[in-house]
Parts: structure tokens; sequence; C-alpha cells
């Protein structure tokens, strides 16, 4: 028998490191050190009498009674919020803009931990060009975006580093003598720019074959095999291969992904930095 309450921070502590696999991705979604979630698992694992997670030199896992622990312990959460919103008063609103480049298949998934962060937060979201995002958010339009890097800014936090690809439908082959058919984004684009610049540079002769509205519009064009396009693996369905190396196309680089907030505290400011870390795991895998 529990004879004292739980630590809600503990609770909610242990629910982001299973939700993220990682202390490091935990702390930063809760906006503290990964030795301060350390402890607050430690203590939560003590008050329980049983370990929630087995740690390894590479990953966290739960553990048998922490996979169990984990239901009851969103449930606990959640019972918490409802209380907490039968006295709050008008709902807080969060505006994002995402870069068509950025918001990838795992955006459900993103969408739903800063849900479970809060609730009672309304979450507004808004896709686009970088360009036009950050206009936007200079407009104060939106509260934060999350945009590839743009060309004369150099302001924003950097997120993590992305690689990109030159991208085809498996089985599909260039004719020898025509110009590479390319897939793009309308403008304005940035990853539209660096391709064009990195093939010109490398003189490899291109044309554009699709001009799509979105980055998915751009990877059915690559499935149906009209061509090639510049995109990042996990935008890709499964099936599409990288010719970049068979084709002799040049290599593209890592390219930053940053957020560009005036958030500065409450319940927007932790759904985003749960976003944050979500986003970063979800990135490097």
């Amino acid at each position: 028998m529990i004879e004292r309450p739980l630590d809600l921070d503990a609770v909610q502590a242990f629910i982001r490191i299973a939700e993220l696999g990682s202390f490091t991705r935990a702390a930063e979604a809760m906006r503290t050190t990964q030795a301060a979630v350390s402890l607050k698992l430690k203590r939560l694992e003590d008050r329980l009498g049983f370990r929630l997670v087995e740690r390894t030199p590479r990953h966290v896992q739960l553990s048998a009674r922490g996979a169990t622990f984990l239901d009851h312990a969103r449930e606990l959460l959640e019972v918490h919020d409802r209380a907490l919103a039968l006295f709050a008063g008008t709902r807080q609103r969060l505006t994002i803009g995402i870069s068509d480049h950025v918001a990838g298949p795992e955006l459900p998934a993103l969408i739903a931990r800063m849900n479970a962060q809060d609730p009672q937060l309304l979450i507004e979201i808004r896709i686009g060009s970088s360009g036009d995002l950050l206009q936007s958010f200079d407009r104060r339009e939106l509260d934060t975006v999350i945009v590839r890097l743009h060309v004369g800014r150099s302001d924003g936090e950097i997120l993590t580093e992305e690689k990109f690809g030159w991208f085809a439908a498996r089985g599909w082959q260039h004719r020898a003598g025509e110009p590479l058919p390319l897939a793009t984004l309308a403008e304005p684009c940035g990853v539209r720019a660096m391709a064009g610049q990195f093939l010109d540079a490398a003189g490899v002769p291109w044309t554009e074959i699709f001009v799509g509205g979105g980055v998915a519009a751009v990877a059915a064009a690559v499935m149906a095999g009209l061509g090639v396009a510049a995109l990042a693996p996990r935008m890709l369905p499964f099936g599409a291969v990288d010719v970049g190396p068979s084709l002799g196309l040049p290599e593209l680089p890592r390219l930053p992904v940053l957020l560009h907030t005036r958030v500065k505290d409450g319940p927007p400011r932790d759904a985003l930095a749960a976003l944050s870390a979500a986003f970063r795991t979800a990135v490097r895998g």
C-alpha cells in the first residue's frame, strides 16, 4: 500500500522518458536537466517500490511493470488536467508554422505529444514554405515557426540537421543524353534553389518535369516515375531509392532545421518544448 501520494512531476518525467525513449529528450521536453529527470524517476521508483525503466548504454526500455504502469500514469495526468480545466479561464492558444519540407509523416505523433503536454491548449498549425512562414512570423501572425535555414536569416535555434539525397522510384532509369528530370516544389523554396545550384555547379544539365504544391505531391511524382527530387529520406514513401551516387550527382549537405519563437513561458512554452524534443527524436531516429 502506497501511503503517500505520487509526485505528478515525477509521473510526467516517467511518461516523457517512455514516449521519447531518452532521458536527454525528456529533459528537453520538460525544460530541465537530465540529472533532474533521473532524480524524479528514481524518486518515483522508490515510491512505487519497483523499477520502471531498464537503462542500457544506448537506449532506455520500460520494465514489464513500467509498461503496465504507463497507461495508469497517463490516466492520472489526464484526470489531473481535467480537474484544473474546470477552473481555468479562456484557453491559451499556440499558433505554429511548419515548413512543408519539415512536416513529415511523424506530424500526427508530434501533435499528440503537444496535446498530451497540455490537453487544454488550443493548437493551430499551418504548413507552408519556409520563406512565407518566416514572413508571417515577422508580422506576428504566428507565435512559432519550424523551418529550414533561410537565406538572410541567422536567428533561430537549431533543432537538428537533416541529410538530403536525390531520390527516384525503384527501377527508374535516366535516359542517356537527356537533362535530369527534376520534381520540385513551387517557388519560393530553399531546397528547390539549393538543388538547382548544386546541379549547375556540378555541370549537370537538368529540367523541371514536375512542380508540386507540397512535398507529398513531389513525392507522389517521384514514385510515379517522373524523375528525381531532392528530399530528406523520411519524406519519401517506402520504395524510393537514392540515385545520387549511381548518377554521379553532387552530394547534398545536411540542412539545419530552426525554431523561431516568441513564446517565453507558460503552457505554450511547455508544449513547444515537448514538440521540439519529439521532433529531434523523430528526425534522428
